[in-house]
């Protein structure tokens, strides 16, 4: 399933965790920082139009994302499984211990 998201500024997505789905998302417009937790460690990648890359989010990992940018910002995703209604496998968890302010502008 293909499909594009809209981030508005300052706006974090997330966190949360797909337990049967990869998604794979790449920035087509904007600028956005993806955070990603694993074993309990954090991973920031920032990414945008101008410096795009292809982020994969395997099954299983918490993540989160937010819109660096002044304007709206949207990604191009890919989840490999498709989404289905009432598939209750998307969990949303918390990243209490991440410092989200470094990031957002006053």
């Amino acid at each position: 399933m293909v499909y594009i998201t809209s981030v508005f500024p300052n706006e974090i997505k997330g966190p949360h965790i797909h337990t049967q789905r990869t998604s794979y998302f790449t920035c087509i417009h904007g600028r956005v920082v993806f955070v990603i937790k694993d074993n309990g460690k954090y991973h920031e990648i920032v990414t945008s139009s101008d410096e795009p890359l292809l982020i994969c989010i395997p099954k299983n990992i918490a993540s989160a994302h937010m819109n660096l940018a002044n304007e709206t910002s949207r990604l191009l995703t890919l989840a490999n499984i498709a989404w289905r209604p009432n598939d209750n496998e998307m969990k949303d968890v918390t990243f209490d211990d991440y410092d989200w302010s470094k990031w957002k502008k006053s």
